[in-house]
C-alpha cells in the first residue's frame, strides 16, 4: 500500500489534534474530577497535560516527520505503552461505574486507548518506511 507523504503528514496532524482535543474536550478543560478519579496515576491533571504536549509534538513534526524517524518511533513506544496501560486498566475497572458519575470521563475511558492503539499502528508504519527509505 502506498501512503503519499502529504498523508502521512495528515496523520501526524489527526493524532496530535485527538491528544488536545480529546483531553480538553472529555477533561472540560481539566476541570473534569472524575478522570483522575479513577486512574490517578496516568490521567491526573499533570498526565492530562503532558497528553497534550504530546500531541503538540505530533503536530510540530507533522511535516519534517522522514528527518526525525527515531523521534516516530519514539511515538510509536509512547502509544504502545498507553495502549497496553489502558487494556490493563480495563481488565481491572467497571466502566459502566464511570458512566454512572460522569458521561464523558466514561467516553474519555472507552475510547482513548483504541485511540492510542490506532496511532501506535501509525506511527510504527511511518517509522518503518522512513527507516526503508534511508
Amino acid at each position: 500500500m502506498k501512503i503519499q507523504d502529504k498523508t502521512i503528514t495528515y496523520g501526524f496532524i489527526a493524532a496530535g489534534l485527538m491528544n488536545i482535543g480529546g483531553v480538553l474536550t472529555f477533561s472540560r478543560f481539566f476541570t473534569n474530577s472524575t478522570i483522575a478519579e479513577f486512574d490517578p496515576a496516568v490521567m491526573s491533571n499533570f498526565g492530562l497535560v503532558m497528553i497534550v504536549i504530546w500531541g503538540l509534538a505530533y503536530i510540530a513534526i507533522a511535516k519534517d516527520f522522514e528527518k526525525v524517524n527515531w523521534l516516530v518511533a519514539v511515538f510509536a513506544i509512547e502509544k504502545l505503552i498507553y495502549g497496553f496501560v489502558w487494556a490493563k486498566w480495563l481488565m481491572n475497572n467497571d466502566l459502566a461505574a464511570i458512566y454512572a458519575e460522569d458521561n464523558m470521563a466514561g467516553i474519555f475511558y472507552t475510547i482513548y486507548g483504541a485511540n492510542d492503539w490506532l496511532f501506535f499502528i501509525f506511527f510504527s508504519f511511518v517509522f518503518i518506511r522512513t527507516l526503508a527509505r534511508k
